[in-house]
């Protein structure tokens, strides 16, 4: 009977030892090597949300921009987010509310035409947190950022690519002229802040280029902003730079069309806008995305910068330009140096790029 017990006690300590053990070689893979635990989703109570601007999801712009930002967000920092769409005007502050209501912070207003709505709807909601995109507040309420940009920076970058290639001959569509072009959505103090960094940038490296200007009146007329790229390509721009949101797309349309370059805004256009490569010479970048990402990461870690206005440029890698991409090996060594030189030179100081043309 001892031997026929101790067989069995035996038997069961073998099993459990082999249960204790197979846990074990679930760790390891078929080299023997121990694997690392899947990384898990990190978990926050913060509900970030954004309002845009009546362009709307799908303008290559801004408003995508933002949109980036906050997904980014959601996957690295899992954070819940919502994205309410602006048709009108109107519909700013009741897209505010409703999100506020719901117990998103931060929300992100985005664009300046929506500065007035949140300095006003802010002080209803002083235990939500507001993120201004592209807005100033003098004074600044406590549970606000304005996440401002120096423009004007990455737009004389532009202009320093414009006013060389417009006497250059790396490609068919420079006609020789001299004459670029530029294209504004609403004729107001932040777009000429484009403007103005563009000619100053292209006055720099040409003093004799003529820069014409013209503003559509809004940032949706796709039709418009085709009208516009026509009208300065018939009067010898033979590269247009636009600031304009959704109306540059038709200025895309306008350079294929009738054979000029074109420079992009806000995102790198080359990316965002498909088939665009033969015109696309560049894009000034304006990093929206990463704005938005920080502030929504500083709402999560508990210092979100309430009361502040916020400024990105070329030192803090608000503002950029992408790269020249089909036109890369186009483009004349001496034009990417000019644009290093005046970016180094910005960065230092040594050229202050003026905000207003």
């Amino acid at each position: 009977m001892k031997s026929k017990w101790s067989k069995v006690l035996a038997v069961l300590l073998a099993l459990m030892l082999l249960v204790a053990f197979v846990p074990g070689c679930a760790q390891e893979d078929e080299g023997g090597e121990t694997q690392e635990p899947a990384e898990e989703t990190p978990t926050t109570d913060v509900k970030a949300a954004m309002v845009t601007d009546v362009g709307g999801l799908g303008d290559k712009s801004f408003n995508d921009l933002s949109y980036e930002g906050l997904k980014r967000a959601e996957e690295e920092l899992g954070v819940e987010i919502e994205v309410l769409e602006s048709k009108e005007i109107t519909d700013y502050e009741s897209n505010i509310d409703q999100l506020a209501t719901a117990g998103f912070s931060p929300i992100f207003a985005v664009g300046f035409l929506m500065t007035d709505t949140v300095a006003k709807v802010a002080p209803m909601y002083p235990d939500t947190n507001f993120g201004g995109v592209d807005e100033f507040f003098d004074p600044v309420p406590a549970n606000v950022v304005g996440l401002n940009f120096k423009e004007h920076e990455g737009s004389y970058l532009a202009g320093v690519v414009a006013g060389m290639a417009t006497v250059s001959d790396f490609d068919e569509k420079l006609n020789g002229d001299n004459v670029i072009g530029f294209v504004g959505g609403m004729d107001v103090p932040l777009i000429k802040k484009f403007e103005a960094g563009y000619i100053a940038g292209a006055k720099a490296v040409n003093p004799d280029v003529k820069v014409i200007s013209l503003y559509a009146g809004n940032f949706t007329d796709q039709a418009k902003g085709k009208e516009l790229g026509l009208s300065l390509i018939e009067q010898g721009a033979d590269v247009i730079y636009a600031a304009a949101g959704a109306v540059g797309l038709g200025t895309i349309q306008a350079c294929q069309e009738q054979g000029a370059l074109f420079i992009g805004v806000d995102a790198d256009q080359y990316l965002t806008v498909p088939g665009s490569g033969d015109v696309m010479l560049t894009s000034m970048m304006k990093r929206v995305d990463n704005a938005v990402f920080e502030t929504v990461k500083a709402a999560v870690e508990g210092t979100f910068p309430g009361g502040e206005i916020q400024y990105f440029g070329l030192a803090e890698g608000g503002v950029d330009l992408a790269p020249f991409h089909d036109f890369e090996d186009a483009v004349p060594q001496d034009i990417k140096d000019a644009v290093e030189e005046a970016r180094a030179d910005i960065i230092s100081g040594a050229i202050t790029v003026p905000e207003a043309p």
